[in-house]
């Protein structure tokens, strides 16, 4: 009698105990741009709530307000319950660091940074791959053969970007010149769209007709000097076409969002895994964008071209100089 009254508590017990090993309490904590940037953060938000509405688990939310206080949004987060936070940017690499060393148990997951550790997932993409592409639409789409590059930060990570674009461009057009701007040196240059206009309007004025920016919500100042001098922009990130139809000329999609999906997926089926990933075009990390938005500015030519690059970089063809790994950059931009 009471052997039969012992399985079914049994296997109640097991099921119990398994629900708990994949219980989840997710953190996302965004960087300084903010959560509704219109790009990076945003994104990540998206691919957020996307796990939310399948899931039916809600996540934590924070903002860190400057680089020094990333440490106190993580220990609040963990305070609250979070066993699972991810981190939005390269900006959070040192308290990464530090704080999974003091919590083992709590799983982070850091977008943009390597941090190691048997508790971090460090997701890195390919941006040199995407920039290509926009630096090939962009070629096809200047009068001047003359571009325009921003970034945040004079760092590794986002000259790839850089380079990545001037590869792509004299892909096209070898006599192109890509002049290169960099609006400050703190994580607050994500965060400045007035600076990253003034950078825009001085390149436009030295004869670039497309602007490419490499700065988050910074990189909305670009789009607004696009409008304002009838030159075109290059969204980042997140598809940015739709915010200025005929102006925006292509994006280049980082696909944060699908990064933090698969994270918090992973992690709520118990499959999450410490250790790098990283994301390029054959893994749908990064991509060009086309779309009714900026359909009638990219020619029937164009997008074969662009199209057929995608394939033969897939396929490993053509291989896009990245400048984080030791490499010069292969094509020069001029410093403004």
């Amino acid at each position: 009698m009471h052997g039969l009254l012992r399985a079914p508590a049994l296997a109640s017990l097991a099921l119990m105990a398994s629900t708990v090993a994949h219980a989840l309490t997710p953190a996302i904590i965004y960087d300084q741009g903010g959560k509704f940037d219109k790009g990076f953060n945003e994104s990540a938000f998206v691919g957020a709530e996307k796990f939310r509405a399948e899931s039916k688990i809600s996540f934590l939310e924070a903002m860190a307000t400057h680089e020094n206080n990333a440490e106190n949004q993580i220990r609040n987060m963990i305070q609250k319950g979070a066993d699972h936070i991810i981190l939005i940017g390269f900006t959070f690499s040192d308290a990464v660091a530090k704080t999974s060393k003091e919590f083992p148990k709590v799983r982070f997951t850091l977008v943009d940074s390597v941090v190691e550790g048997p508790n971090v997932q460090s997701i890195v993409f390919k941006e040199h791959e995407g920039s290509y592409l926009v630096g090939m639409a962009a070629a096809y789409g200047s009068k001047t053969s003359k571009l325009g590059f921003i970034t945040a930060m004079d760092i590794p990570m986002l000259q790839a970007f850089g380079c990545g674009y001037a590869q792509g461009a004299k892909q096209v057009r070898g006599n192109i010149e890509v002049f290169t701007s960099t609006i400050g040196t703190t994580g607050e240059a994500f965060s400045n769209p007035p600076k990253a206009a003034l950078l825009a309007k001085k390149q436009i004025e030295k004869g670039a007709d497309v602007v490419y920016a490499a700065a988050g919500a910074s990189g909305l100042g670009t789009l607004r000097v696009a409008r304002d001098t009838n030159t075109f922009a290059i969204g980042v990130d997140s598809n940015q076409n739709w915010m200025l139809p005929g102006r925006v000329l292509t994006s280049m999609v980082k696909r944060i969002d699908t990064a933090v999906y698969q994270a918090l997926t992973s992690s709520s089926k118990g499959s999450w895994k410490p250790g790098i990933l990283k994301l390029g075009l054959k893994e749908g990390g990064v991509d060009w964008s086309l779309d009714t938005y900026n359909a009638s500015l990219i020619s029937p030519a164009t997008k074969a071209a662009v199209e057929q690059a995608r394939k033969n970089i897939i396929e490993g063809k053509t291989r896009v100089v990245d400048f984080r790994e030791g490499n010069s950059c292969p094509v020069a931009l001029t410093p403004m």
